[in-house]
């Protein structure tokens, strides 16, 4: 029986806009292994994450500052863009193929995902 390509293409399709999934991030050693040494970039956002649980870098050329820690699954920070807070919030942390994703509200609010440099 000869198979339509009209059904392959949708196959695709399909397959194709299904998202990969990411490995999520659980454990406070797991994170600092992925972000230690690296600078977390998105278009006009470049931080750091460091170690010590210091934020440091620039967004929109303001400055970013903040502190971080690790509460049970979750990365947790209390961030300042050019001097303002931005709050304390606790996130899910996903990783996949050289990206790190945050999402807001453990898991549940907006998502911003940056490259690892």
């Amino acid at each position: 029986m000869p198979h339509n390509i009209c059904t392959y293409a949708t196959l695709a399709a399909i397959v194709l806009a299904v998202p990969a999934q990411a490995d999520v991030v659980t454990s406070q050693s797991d994170f600092i292994r992925l972000v230690s040494g690296k600078t977390l970039t998105r278009p006009l956002i470049r931080i750091e994450v460091r170690a010590d649980g210091r934020i440091t870098g620039t967004g929109a050329a303001w400055e970013v500052t903040g502190t971080w820690n690790w509460q049970g699954n979750y990365f947790c920070r209390d961030l300042y863009w050019g001097g303002d807070p931005l709050g304390y919030n606790c996130q899910e942390v996903r990783f996949e193929g050289g990206r790190i994703r945050f999402t807001s509200d453990k898991g549940r609010g907006d998502t911003a995902a940056f490259r690892l440099n």
